[in-house]
């Protein structure tokens, strides 16, 4: 990606200026991008009106970095706007434009923000994947600021599991990572500060910690007035109302509801509709009716805007016109808005709602002596909040299955990793076998005897730089196809000029549908095969030929063949019988690889990864050395 345009650094107003001036298509869509990424969270309004003509100017020019943020701008305004669904079709698009030609960095910044879409969307297993994705990539491109996201991220997946002890810790681990940051907080930083204190808020709120709860929104609050943020600023003024309100402090909950309802930049009616219908409690709770009746009927119009009927607060309101009526004595009027609200929340099955509504009909019945009714309502309370309990102990018991299959997977997920990095390690120990070692150096050795100084210092550095190979990589679990190819080719150069002297060839292949420089792959995945090619088929032949080549096999696998044309596996069986040397020498190189390839593919036991053939001699049926289809596993990280 090469579209970037370098310049010194304006202000907002300077890019405006210019912008107005500016002719060129290619310099206006820099001024764009700069402006849409600024405006995606403090102004979607003017964003939007930006991102049109970005699209506009995106299909005249050849700009892939463009089109790429272009995406991840868009995908941020409808969030903010709501629209959950249209922010993940752009995600997708620009996390698929990352896959093919990103920085692993920014495919990581996307997976992190994908999984907060998904989260919106109520797919949480899709959000912990995306998750995962950016721990994997992250694993190999450390970043404490894209690390400081994860957690946060992470500790609203524990909000949804209702795991509120280890939400609170990660929320405010990550509000320590984001502060300890060594460049000051850009504004996607303050994006997340206030998405991690609203959780906290959120946490404290239905832990019945409401003096917490408004603290925490309140730093919510300071920061987008603070920074200009104002897409969200409706609902977080509403938190704030309501933690005032569930304290009974009315005057300040009613100023919060007021600014709710006042900001223009937040375009959620379901907000408005809220701070409506609870400033409306306030007015009831200070026995001003007229003024109740009349944000409750504003709160109710606005939630009938929505598609989708709002039972609960539909509920909510007709209960608290109930309650209006009956403290002004219309007890007929009250008794129809209870009964209405006992029909909405009969239709979301919500037992507290209408335990609250039996409780509050029974009174109703008791002040106008009729007996007989106010018991059996009691008797209905009492029934519904015995379905409530009932209710809310198998929504407990979903929780922990959700929150055990949840720790499950990941407890999963990270033993196959440990496997893995132990099997590296296995595997490195095992790496070189020591015959090789003693042949290079000993060949080394007799150049430099002999007087031979340039071939003895060409092929010293030759093999210090594979020695140096094998100890760097074996610190990664993935390594870009490139650097494995050049292992290879070093392996197999040292081999082929030292210690066969010439006698054996060697080809690496590489179809051209693989771009090995950004393909990810295990680290030191193919040279135990090849070195078992070596040690079992061409050791006892002069002119050995050792074929390796790499082609797609689907778009998440590489096929590697390795093909030798040595005496065959049961002459090499019986040579090993022979010489007990090179007895156990595959169990230490193959097998542990296999197993690796077993815990990378995460699959079925069944299921098989290499392949070993005979090849022979279609009318003899002589052996004509072996053939190993090892299927490698394309790691999601890419390589610049």
């Amino acid at each position: 990606m090469t579209n970037t345009i370098a310049g010194p650094v304006l202000t907002l107003q300077q890019m405006e200026q210019r912008l107005q001036r500016q002719k060129d298509p290619l310099q206006r869509l820099y001024l764009i991008d700069q402006l849409a990424s600024h405006y995606a969270y403090t102004n979607v309004k003017r964003a939007k009106d930006l991102l049109e003509e970005q699209a506009w100017l995106l299909q005249q020019l050849d700009a892939p970095d463009f089109e790429l943020n272009y995406h991840l701008n868009t995908a941020t305004v409808e969030n903010q706007l709501y629209r959950f669904e249209a922010a993940a079709g752009h995600f997708s698009e620009a996390i698929e434009l990352l896959e093919e030609r990103g920085a692993a960095k920014q495919l990581a910044e996307a997976y992190i923000d994908m999984a907060g879409i998904c989260m919106n969307l109520e797919d949480l297993e899709e959000a912990q994947d995306y998750l995962d994705k950016a721990v994997r990539v992250l694993r190999n491109f450390p970043e404490e600021r894209l690390t400081a996201r994860i957690i946060c991220r992470e500790g609203f997946m524990h909000l949804h599991y209702s795991n509120y002890s280890k939400a609170i810790e990660l929320l405010l681990e990550a509000d320590k990572k984001i502060r300890a940051l060594p460049a000051p907080p850009d504004l996607k930083d303050y994006y997340f500060l206030m998405l991690l204190h609203s959780g906290l808020g959120k946490v404290y709120e239905r832990n019945d910690d409401h003096e917490k709860s408004v603290r925490a929104y309140l730093r919510v609050v300071n920061m987008c007035e603070e920074m200009g943020m104002r897409t969200r600023l409706s609902w977080h003024y509403l938190n704030v109302g309501n933690g005032y309100m569930a304290l009974s402090d009315y005057e300040n909950a009613e100023c919060y509801f007021r600014k709710a309802i006042d900001v223009a930049d937040d375009t959620s009616q379901q907000a408005r509709a809220g701070a409506y219908a609870n400033m409306g409690y306030c007015y009831l709770e200070k026995k001003q009716y007229a003024e109740a009746i009349k944000l409750f009927d504003r709160a109710e119009r606005l939630y009938k805007e929505k598609q989708e009927p709002d039972f609960y607060n539909f509920s909510n309101i007709a209960s608290w016109r109930g309650r209006l009526y009956a403290e002004q004595g219309n007890s007929r009027r009250a008794m129809r808005h209870f009964e209405q609200a006992f029909e909405y929340a009969r239709e979301i099955e919500d037992y507290k709602l209408l335990s609250n509504i039996c409780k509050d009909i029974a009174n109703l019945y008791a002040e106008l002596e009729d007996y007989k009714n106010a018991f059996e309502y009691q008797l209905l309370h009492s029934r519904m909040e015995e379905n409530y309990l009932e209710q809310l102990e198998k929504r407990r018991q979903v929780e922990l299955e959700v929150k055990y299959e949840a720790e499950k997977k990941r407890q999963e997920t990270e033993l196959l990793r440990l496997q893995a990095t132990k099997l590296q390690l296995k595997a490195l120990r095992a790496q070189m076998n020591p015959h090789f070692m003693y042949n290079a150096l000993n060949s080394i050795q007799n150049y430099i005897t002999s007087s031979e100084i340039t071939s003895a210092a060409k092929y010293l550095a030759k093999f210090a730089e594979l020695m140096r190979q094998s100890l760097e990589y074996s610190d990664l679990e993935i390594i870009s196809l490139e650097k494995e190819l050049d292992f290879l080719e070093n392996y197999l150069y040292i081999n082929e000029k030292l210690r066969f002297e010439g006698s054996l060839k060697y080809y690496i292949e590489v179809d051209d549908e693989i771009e090995e420089d950004i393909l990810g792959v295990p680290t030191m995945i193919i040279q135990p095969y090849v070195e078992n090619a070596i040690e079992h088929g061409l050791r006892t032949r002069k002119n050995g030929i050792v074929r390796v080549s790499f082609s797609l096999y689907d778009d998440d696998t590489i096929l590697c063949v390795v093909e030798d044309n040595g005496v065959g596996r049961e002459k090499a069986r019986q040579l090993r019988l022979q010489d007990p040397q090179y007895q156990n020498h595959r169990s230490r190189g193959t097998n542990i690889t296999e197993k690796r390839l077993q815990i990378l593919h995460q699959a079925k036991e069944s299921e098989v990864f290499v392949n070993t053939i005979d090849v022979k001699d279609s009318v003899s049926g002589e052996p004509q050395g072996t053939r190993v289809e090892i299927k490698i596993p394309i790691v999601e990280i890419q390589v610049r």
